[in-house]
């Protein structure tokens, strides 16, 4: 198991020190970009984003909720380790958003809503890198996992086969279920309030990784 620390829930007068609370520990940073229209929420973009790169050596996982990401992803300053991730349900097709990041020079996500089929991800699977499986409705950080999302975790393990693509998975995953969706297939777990809300980031975080590895 891999951990991405959501920085949604640090706190953001001081994200410097936030992503070095736990820098040992991640394997990715996480940051959740809206755009207040894909969903009804603001929060960081691109200038913020890319001052923080001088205060880490962690790859980022830049999940955007945004309706044009063909448009924004290239406003991010982005390597061969990170991983910009994009939304099936937006405005820009999907194909298109694809060969925008891709040209960036780092890996491709692709992300659903808990509502949406897998189905709809199937055409681009051979082309993407990392599936985000969102286990709560995506906007808002602190909510409750939805145990649905085990099933949907486990059926995309099986359509991805021997396909070199990550399953991440993102949305109230906490010490007590986090074991489950280890074992229903995920790689990377992204935890922000299960981190961030505790007193001792670094703490919660090595909590976090025990109980994924069933210790």
């Amino acid at each position: 198991m891999k951990l991405s620390p959501s920085l949604l829930s640090a706190d953001f007068g001081r994200l410097a020190e936030e992503i070095r609370a736990v820098e040992d520990l991640s394997a990715f940073v996480h940051f959740d970009v809206m755009d207040g229209h894909f969903v009804p929420n603001l929060t960081i973009g691109p200038p913020v984003v890319n001052a923080l790169r001088r205060h880490t050596s962690v790859p980022f996982d830049i999940h955007l909720m945004i309706e044009r990401p063909a448009v924004y992803a290239p406003r991010f300053r982005v390597g061969p380790a990170d991983v910009i991730t994009f939304h099936v349900e937006a405005v820009d097709p999907p194909a298109e958003v694809i060969g925008v990041i891709r040209g960036l020079g780092c890996k491709v996500g692709i992300s659903l809503r808990p509502s949406t089929p897998l189905e709809a991800i199937l055409p681009y699977l051979p082309r993407v890198d990392w599936v985000l499986v969102m286990s709560v409705e995506p906007g808002f950080g602190g909510q409750r996992f939805v145990p649905e999302a085990l099933d949907r975790i486990r059926e995309l393990r099986e359509l991805i086969g021997d396909r070199p693509v990550t399953i991440a998975v993102d949305g109230g995953i906490k010490r007590e279920n986090v074991r489950q969706v280890v074992e229903a297939g995920a790689e990377v777990i992204i935890a922000g309030s299960a981190i961030y809300a505790e007193g001792d980031p670094a703490a919660a975080a090595r909590t976090l990784i025990a109980a994924a590895e069933g210790r």
